[in-house]
């Protein structure tokens, strides 16, 4: 039978002297008062060097192998080493860059003069389904991906339809494209889910909330709309919440979702548009007719200046 060889130890490490060190006796004809003189200095010497040669021999001879094997390289600070969660994010010009302005909207528009008084009368309400609830948040506070830093939008336009009385607010937000997408998704359950419910504001009054696909023109690498209604209770007609209804931006002749959208019933539409790992959000409200050629509009050219903006910003990489 034959037996595996022992394991041999790891020679130790030769440690010489350095060069002109000795330990012999001095020689025989060395006076007596010589050596007592220098005796003391060259034991101090020897110590030293002794001393010196052992520290080196205890720490290993063979590259930074020491008693204890292997020193670990030294860990690169987490500062300095490239991020695999978020993307690179458009610079602040380079968002502005894609904002839509009242130029491109018509004469009728301009900058925001402030709020619209309806955004804390009809939309500051919450319901008792959750998606519901959060459907009605995001119209509030326009926060449609999130409220983290690291969704905060790149930039913001906020518009008046002085003859209409819509408003308009738009923004550019950078973020990971899969995130994006689970929203944009999220918003196509909500005609299912929240097709129409019902709503209560802080005074206890309740509003009557319809919600419907709104079909938007072909931009960007993915995009979601809805049109939701909101308005007084409305007398119990057994009618059941219309998931299939839709609302085309293609014609400026109004649309119907199941709710009169006359005087005191607010309307607003809600677009999320996906350029690569860059989105525009907007919300189009009014307390009358909407403007559907402004949330197309809004869509088309916003996503077309996104998309530019992206391309000059890889080239100045």
């Amino acid at each position: 039978m034959q037996h595996a060889p022992a394991a041999r130890p790891s020679p130790a490490p030769v440690c010489r002297l350095p060069p002109g060190t000795t330990t012999r006796p001095l020689p025989a004809g060395a006076t007596a008062s010589h050596h007592a003189a220098t005796g003391p200095l060259l034991a101090a010497a020897l110590a030293a060097v002794l001393a010196l040669t052992a520290s080196a021999c205890v720490g290993g001879g063979r590259g930074t192998e020491g008693p204890f094997g292997p020193v670990p390289p030294t860990a690169q600070s987490p500062a300095v080493l490239p991020s695999a969660e978020l993307p690179p994010v458009l610079t602040r010009g380079q968002a502005r860059a894609a904002l839509v302005g009242a130029d491109d909207l018509g004469e009728a528009w301009e900058p925001t003069r402030g709020a619209a008084t309806w955004r804390d009368e009809l939309l500051k309400a919450t319901a008792e389904r959750p998606d519901c609830r959060r459907l009605l948040d995001v119209l509030y506070t326009e926060e449609l991906f999130g409220t983290g830093a690291a969704t905060a939008p790149r930039a913001t336009a906020a518009l008046d339809d002085v003859d209409g009385g819509a408003q308009l607010h738009y923004r550019v937000t950078s973020y990971r494209a899969v995130d994006l997408d689970r929203t944009l998704a999220w918003l196509g359950t909500l005609p299912d889910t929240c097709g129409r419910f019902e709503a209560r504001d802080a005074h206890g009054a309740t509003r009557d909330v319809r919600v419907a696909d709104l079909t938007l023109p072909e931009a960007g690498d993915d995009r979601r709309g809805l049109r939701v209604t909101v308005g007084d209770p409305a007398p119990d007609d057994g009618e059941e919440p219309r998931a299939d209804t839709r609302t085309d931006t293609g014609t400026d002749t109004g649309t119907d979702t199941g709710t009169d959208t006359g005087d005191g019933v607010l309307t607003v539409d809600l677009v999320a548009v996906r350029v690569g790992d860059d989105a525009i959000s907007l919300t189009n409200g009014t307390l009358g007719t909407p403007a559907d050629a402004a949330t197309r509009t809004s869509v088309e050219v916003g996503a077309d200046r996104l998309t530019e903006a992206r391309r000059q910003g890889r080239a100045q990489v």
